[in-house]
C-alpha cells in the first residue's frame, strides 16, 4: 500500500512537472538559434553560456512551507514562478540588453514580470535582468501558458553572484558588516573592469573596420 501510494506521488509530479519542462525546452531552442543567427549576421555572438533546471520537488516544496503554504502541486503551479528556471551569460551589457529585447518580441510569448538589476543594482551590489516569461504549451484540448524564468547576466555579474551565493548564503559568515562591505566594493570594481574590456572591444573593431 505504502508503494503504491508513493509510486502515484511520484507519477503526479511527473505529470506535473512535464509542462514546465517542454516550455523551458522550447525558449532554449529559440535562445541558441538567437544567439547563432546573431552570429550569422554581426559575426559575432552575445552569448557566452546558458544554464538550465528544473527546481527538485524537496526544492518546490520547501519554498512553499516558506510562503506557508501547503506543500502541493496545486499551490506550486498557482504560486511559484521559478519552477523551470533559465540563467543566460552574456559578456557584456550591451548584450543584456539585446537578448532581453530579442526573447520579448518572441511571437506567443508573455512577458509576466520582469525587473532590471543591471541599471537597479540590490543594496548587496547584486546586478542581473530577471524575466519571467509565459511559454505557450499545448495540450489536445488547447494551450496553456507555463512561467519560466530568466536571468540574464554577465560573466562579471555571474562571477559576483556565485561567490556572494557560496560564502554569504552557503557559508556561516562570522563577519556580516566587513562581508558586505566586500562584495559591494567587489561589485563596483567588476563593473569597472567590465566596461574598460567593453572599451577596448569597441576600439578593437572599429581598428578592423
Amino acid at each position: 500500500m505504502e508503494n503504491r501510494e508513493r509510486n502515484n506521488r511520484e507519477g503526479e509530479h511527473i505529470h506535473f512537472i512535464r509542462p514546465y519542462q517542454e516550455a523551458m525546452d522550447f525558449l532554449l531552442v529559440q535562445i541558441n538559434i538567437l544567439n547563432d543567427d546573431y552570429r550569422d549576421k554581426y559575426k559575432n555572438y552575445p552569448i557566452h553560456n546558458i544554464q538550465s533546471r528544473i527546481k527538485s520537488k524537496e526544492s518546490i516544496f520547501e519554498k512553499l512551507k516558506r510562503k506557508r503554504l501547503a506543500p502541493t502541486c496545486e499551490n506550486a503551479k498557482n504560486f511559484l514562478m521559478d519552477i523551470a528556471g533559465i540563467r543566460i551569460i552574456c559578456y557584456f551589457e550591451t548584450d543584456v540588453y539585446h537578448v532581453m529585447d530579442m526573447l520579448k518580441k518572441y511571437r506567443d510569448i508573455i512577458c509576466i514580470k520582469e525587473t532590471d538589476y543591471v541599471k537597479n543594482p540590490k543594496p548587496n551590489g547584486y546586478r542581473s535582468y530577471h524575466l519571467v516569461l509565459g511559454v505557450p504549451v499545448y495540450h489536445t484540448d488547447g494551450k496553456e501558458y507555463y512561467p519560466v524564468e530568466i536571468q540574464i547576466r554577465t560573466l562579471t555579474m555571474d562571477l559576483w553572484a556565485s561567490m556572494e551565493h557560496r560564502i554569504v548564503y552557503k557559508g556561516n559568515n562570522q563577519e556580516p558588516g566587513k562581508t558586505r562591505k566586500i562584495f559591494f566594493e567587489l561589485a563596483r570594481e567588476l563593473k569597472n573592469q567590465e566596461d574598460k574590456l567593453y572599451s577596448l572591444e569597441e576600439s578593437t573593431l572599429k581598428k578592423r573596420e
